[in-house]
C-alpha cells in the first residue's frame, strides 16, 4: 500500500480546553484546508486538557484523516505547545494558528501565496482591525510592541501575534535553537529570514473563555524583555548613577544650609528621599533577580513538554522530549507555564 505524500502544509494548533470552540474550527478551518487542493496536515496538541477536548479531537480524526493529534501529558504552555507542535510538523510550510477563531482560518490561502509569490520565509498576519478587542487590550498591546521596538527586541510588525506562516528552513532554525523560555513571536524575526506580511480584520472569541488573564500577560512582557534585551540591567545601572548624582546634590545643600546656620528642614522630605531610594534599590534587585531567575532555569536543562500520544507515530506513546538537541534539529524549548 503507498504511503500518503509528504504535506505540503501543516497548521500547527495548540488547545487547552476548548471544548466550545473545537466544533467551531473544525467546521471553517477544514473547507480551507481542503480547497487548498494540496497535501496538508493538522498538527493539533492537545496541551493537557481536563476537558472534553481529547474526547473531540478524536471522534474528529475518524472522519478527517488529515487530523493528527499530540497529547502532552500535563500543561506545558502556549508556547511551549507551538514548539512541541513545530518540533514534529511534516510540512515544507507550517503555520500557527490558535483555536479561538480569533484569527480567521480563511487568511491562510493568501498567506501561502504571499510566501511564494514574494519567496518570503515568513508570512506575519498583522491584525489591522483590533475593534473586536477591548480598550484595555488594545492600550496594552500596543505598549507591548512600543517597548519591544524601543528595545530593539522585534523586527515584526506591529500587531503581529503567533499567527504566522514559516518555511521549513524557519522552522528549522527555530526548533534548533538552544534558547529557553522562548517568545516565539520575538524569536522569528530575529532570525532575520525574508518576510512579508498579509492584514486582516481580528474577530472575537468565537466561544468559550480567554486563556490568557492579565497576569499571563505580564508573565509574557517579563519574558519578551529579558529574553531579548539587556537593557533593564543598562536602565538598573542609570538609576543607580542618578541616585547617587541626586545623593551628592543633597549633601553639598545640606552642608552649605550648615555653614549658613540654617537647619534643614522637616522630617518629611527624608522620609521621600529615604523611600524613594528603597524604591530603586528594590527594582533593580527584581530587575537583576529576573535575570538571574532565567540563567538558573536554563542550567537547570529540564525538558519543557512531554508528549504522551502523537497519532502519526502510535510508538512514540510513551516519548520524552528531552532538552538535549536529537540529530534532527528537534528541540524541547524550557517549559513556559503561561499562555500567550
Amino acid at each position: 500500500m503507498p504511503s500518503a505524500p509528504s504535506p505540503v502544509l501543516s497548521v500547527v494548533v495548540p488547545m487547552f480546553n476548548e471544548q466550545e470552540v473545537l466544533p467551531l474550527l473544525v467546521g471553517r478551518l477544514r473547507p480551507v484546508l481542503d480547497g487548498l487542493g494540496e497535501p496538508y496536515e493538522l498538527v493539533a496538541v492537545d496541551d493537557g486538557s481536563s476537558d472534553q477536548t481529547p474526547v473531540l479531537l478524536q471522534a474528529h480524526r475518524r472522519s478527517w484523516p488529515q487530523l493528527r493529534i499530540i497529547r502532552l501529558r500535563a500543561n506545558a504552555g502556549h508556547q511551549a505547545a507551538i514548539s512541541a507542535g513545530l518540533a514534529r510538523a511534516l510540512g515544507q510550510w507550517i503555520i500557527t494558528l490558535d483555536a479561538d477563531l480569533q484569527d480567521p482560518p480563511e487568511v491562510i490561502p493568501e498567506m501561502l501565496a504571499a510566501a511564494r509569490q514574494e519567496q518570503a520565509d515568513v508570512v506575519y498576519g498583522v491584525r489591522a482591525d483590533r475593534s473586536t478587542d477591548s480598550s484595555f487590550k488594545r492600550w496594552t498591546a500596543h505598549g507591548y510592541y512600543a517597548l519591544m521596538r524601543a528595545m530593539g527586541a522585534t523586527g515584526a510588525p506591529d500587531n503581529a501575534g503567533d499567527y504566522r506562516l514559516m518555511s521549513r528552513a524557519t522552522v528549522d532554525a527555530v526548533n534548533a535553537l538552544p534558547e529557553d523560555h522562548r517568545v516565539l513571536r520575538l524569536v522569528v524575526p530575529a532570525l532575520g529570514f525574508p518576510s512579508t506580511s498579509v492584514s486582516y480584520a481580528r474577530e472575537r472569541r468565537a466561544a468559550g473563555s480567554s486563556k490568557y488573564p492579565l497576569a499571563r500577560m505580564v508573565r509574557l512582557t517579563l519574558d519578551s524583555v529579558t529574553g531579548f534585551s539587556s537593557a533593564p540591567l543598562k536602565l538598573a545601572t542609570w538609576f543607580g548613577l542618578s541616585g547617587f548624582l541626586v545623593a551628592l546634590a543633597l549633601l553639598g545643600y545640606a552642608l552649605v544650609a550648615k555653614a549658613n546656620g540654617h537647619t534643614v528642614a522637616g522630617w518629611t522630605s527624608t522620609v521621600v528621599i529615604v523611600a524613594a531610594f528603597g524604591a530603586v534599590q528594590l527594582l533593580c534587585l527584581g530587575i537583576m533577580g529576573e535575570y538571574v531567575g532565567r540563567t538558573y532555569a536554563a542550567l537547570q536543562r529540564r525538558p519543557t513538554y512531554y508528549v504522551a500520544h502523537d497519532s502519526a507515530r502510535d510508538s512514540d506513546r510513551d516519548c520524552v522530549q528531552q532538552p538535549q538537541s536529537p540529530p534532527s534539529g528537534e528541540r524541547s524549548p524550557e517549559r513556559d507555564p503561561h499562555r500567550t
